[in-house]
């Protein structure tokens, strides 16, 4: 074999290693800021409840004294993270609760999802303005 084979091979060999090599793996997926109150939300995938609409507040304070809640039916029930937005859980640690869009005759596609438990005072709060395609961490709850 010539020495420009075997340098091409060389070289190949290497471009073929480095195209193949595993990736590392994400600890966990970050969390998005919400497209829709983007003025509201930080880089860091967090917001304030004051910079939010003023129904998140108002939900806020229906899952803290638990309910009643405008959509009984599906507010409380577990949130299945299915889009994997949210850091992973074992089921049931989410819960989501409908945000009522003034002039809406529907749920709208606000909700607030709450993670952990005691459920009327979970440690995490997330908002989605958009129907689950991004979320923002609420601070300070």
């Amino acid at each position: 074999m010539g020495r420009s084979r075997i340098a091409a091979l060389a070289v190949l060999c290497g471009l073929l290693s480095g195209c193949c090599a595993p990736t590392q793996p994400t600890s966990s997926p970050a969390v998005s800021a919400p497209a829709s109150p983007a003025k509201s939300a930080a880089a860091d995938g967090t917001c304030d409840l004051g910079g939010l609409p003023p129904e998140a507040d108002k939900t806020v304070e229906l899952i803290q004294s638990g309910g009643p809640f405008p959509y009984p039916r599906n507010d409380g029930v577990v949130f299945g993270n299915y889009e994997g937005r949210l850091p992973k859980h074992e089921r049931g640690y989410y819960r989501e609760y409908t945000v009522p869009t003034p002039g809406n005759k529907h749920r709208g596609k606000r909700r607030i999802v709450t993670g952990g438990a005691p459920r009327n005072d979970p440690p995490e709060y997330y908002y989605t303005g958009d129907h689950y395609e991004s979320f923002c961490l609420i601070g300070g709850m």
